[in-house]
């Protein structure tokens, strides 16, 4: 018997004895992170709300319990159960139950009401039925990307299970290593902005966060090094995706196309979010004739073998680290990733990218951990004069820019990355519109800002919480205001648009390498009344950094490399700073100084030299910590 059978043999007996003597356990297994109890009583499990939490308490464990197959209703009396339990304003859309795991997924427009209060609801299903209700919500904005991750999820079921059986048995198996160190690998994202990648190593596990491209280049992350894939894909024990801008996961699938197997710890929406920038990725490789480093398939794989984890749950993902996420303010679902290494041994905090400030969007980036020794920081604003616009200024601005642009019967074209600045745009937007600040005119939505907005509608406890709440409660939903529009007739429809009358414009790519942005500027670039409005970084190299510092003729055409054809830009170029989802220095500054504990040591990554060197100088001399400023394929050791 293995050391992990032995171990689900005792937790099958110290569950045993803790239970009530009428409460069954037929068998007890892992699945990912989490330990999951088979009983033939679910009901009686039910009635004790406190139950499963005292047992999680004590085992210090995620636990699940499900239903032994012959302790369920029927389906068809369940089904009626369900929604004379549920009330009927919760808006039950579907009910899918799963006789394997004795789950019933529920999808509802407002899962509140069927969570009920403390998970009263929940518990009063199980108790009639003996089904175990999931439950998720119904995109108010219909989206195809979580309708698709969600059917191709439960066509999955069976495989996922072996995969999180294995994957259990794997976090949980006996720690073999005689020593004791830590080290981190930089393999991208170091004096540079994109490609970002790390490994994260203990003597027992190996950890690969992040695995990004760099826009603007084909240069990739150093994953052949014996650090990373060059002991073999396998050796990694897990894959941690900070967030889904692709310069942080376009990689990811190209793992599975050289072997790996294991699991991706994310947030629900950055998974959601990661399949629809991949999949386009590849779409927009082919549109440009280049060869895309792994297939559609690759994505499905990466998908699959996803284990969602939500802000705040301490998750064990290995024999020798937990891992906990938290809000980073950047996007939806961006997380703050802290590892907890060992027992009580050491604790890294990689930011990702982070905002520190609220938006309009998002509560700022957390940065309260009981422990952090090291902190990766992101220094993309890290030089010494990147402190950006207030925003109320920021958007004064941009509101001051549409009003003469409109009063000279211009068009006001925005490059915005459809996942984050699109949404906080569109908040301003609608706002100024409602409000008067700016004429009533159509926002035209290009490539995929409206799926992204439709999975941003979908995870509402994601964002900023007076939005969530007009979102929830008020009915309100600001991102279905009647001026936006969804271009998707593509290229006539975007000349009748260049035809027509006053309209603002989001488009991407934000960086202007590629995507509908380019027959925008086709079809509106030669017009000196409209304007083209930055607001977004713009990385060294990209189309989008060569506009911005002057560049007024581009090349169009193809793959808009080695052309001979090019655009005369007569519109004017503007930048309005302060919409970006990073951190400006004084934002980066911040996040250090009310951090509690302070780090003992800072790694500057994800900023050109300057911007990292700037912020490590900075930091080290106000806040005398150890800080440093690596190049890519680095090690450090910590212990």
């Amino acid at each position: 018997m293995s050391s992990v059978d032995t171990q689900l043999e005792e937790l099958k007996a110290e569950i045993t004895a803790e239970l009530p003597a009428d409460i069954s356990v037929s068998d007890v297994t892992y699945e990912g992170p989490e330990l999951v109890i088979y009983t033939r009583d679910p009901k009686r499990f039910a009635q004790n709300g406190d139950l499963v939490r005292d047992l999680a308490g004590k085992l210090r464990k995620r636990i699940t319990v499900r239903p032994d197959p012959a302790a369920l209703s029927p389906p068809d009396q369940a089904r009626d159960r369900i929604l004379e339990v549920i009330p009927e304003e919760a808006g039950v859309t579907d009910l899918d139950f799963h006789e394997d795991t004795g789950e019933v997924v529920i999808e509802a427009e407002k899962p509140g009401m069927v969570i009920g209060r403390h998970g009263a609801t929940l518990r009063e299903i199980t108790q009639e039925v003996g089904w175990t209700p999931e439950v998720v919500r119904t995109p108010p904005i219909e989206s195809s990307t979580v309708s698709n991750v969600r059917n191709f999820l439960k066509q999955e079921r069976d495989d996922r299970r072996q995969i999180l059986e294995r994957v259990g048995r794997q976090i949980h198996r006996e720690e073999l290593a005689d020593e004791q160190w830590v080290r981190i690998t930089t393999l991208g994202c170091c004096r540079e902005v994109g490609r970002a990648s790390f490994i994260l190593s203990t003597a027992e596990t190996r950890i690969l966060i992040d695995c990004g491209d760099k826009p603007g280049s084909d240069d990739v992350p150093y994953l052949q090094v014996p650090e990373a894939l060059g002991a073999g894909a396998n050796s990694l024990d897990a894959v941690v995706l900070t967030h889904a801008h692709l310069d942080h996961s376009a990689l990811v699938p190209l793992l599975y196309k050289y072997g790996y197997d294991g699991p991706i710890y994310t947030t629900e929406p950055t998974r959601d979010l990661m399949g629809l920038l991949q999949l386009d990725y590849l779409d927009v490789a082919a549109k440009e004739g280049r060869t895309p480093p792994y297939e559609s398939e690759m994505v499905r794989e990466a998908i699959k073998h996803t284990i969602p984890i939500e802000y705040g749950d301490v998750t064990d993902i290995a024999p020798d680290v937990k891992l906990t996420f938290h809000n980073a303010g950047h996007i939806l679902g961006s997380a703050v990733s802290h590892f907890h290494i060992g027992d009580g041994l050491y604790n890294v905090a990689f930011s990702g990218d982070i905002h520190y400030e609220d938006t309009r969007l998002f509560n700022g980036a957390v940065n309260d951990f009981p422990r952090v020794e090291t902190l990766v920081l992101e220094s993309t604003y890290g030089g010494r004069d990147d402190y950006q616009t207030d925003q109320e200024d920021s958007e004064r601005e941009l509101l001051d820019v549409i009003n003469e642009t409109y009063d000279r019967g211009g068009k006001v074209v925005i490059p915005a990355f459809a996942v984050g600045r699109s949404q906080e745009l569109m908040l301003v937007l609608e706002e100024a519109m409602r409000t008067g600040k700016i004429p009533s005119m159509p926002v035209h939505l290009d490539g995929m800002i409206w799926e992204a907005t439709a999975i941003h509608t979908t995870y509402p406890e994601y964002l900023r919480d007076d939005l969530r709440d007009r979102i929830f409660h008020e009915d309100e939903n600001p991102f279905l205001a009647d001026e936006f529009n969804h271009i998707d007739g593509g290229d006539d429809e975007r000349q009748d648009v260049a035809d027509g009358d006053q309209a603002i414009i989001l488009s991407t790519s934000g960086m202007v390498t590629g995507g509908p942005i380019m027959s925008w500027l086709e079809h509106i670039g030669p017009d000196p009344d409209s304007r083209l409005v930055f607001v977004g970084y713009q990385a060294q190299g990209t189309l989008g950094r060569r506009i911005q510092n002057g560049w007024d003729e581009i090349p169009i055409g193809g793959d808009r490399v080695g052309r001979s054809e090019t655009l005369k830009l007569e519109m004017d170029v503007e930048t309005v700073d302060g919409f970006s989802g990073h951190a400006d220095r004084q934002g980066l500054e911040n996040f250090v100084k009310t951090m509690n504990p302070r780090p003992e040591k800072i790694l500057c990554v994800h900023g050109d030299e300057r911007s990292v060197q700037d912020l490590s100088s900075g930091l080290y001399h106000d806040y005398h910590l150890r800080t440093f400023a690596p190049k890519n394929l680095e090690t450090f050791r910590f212990l």
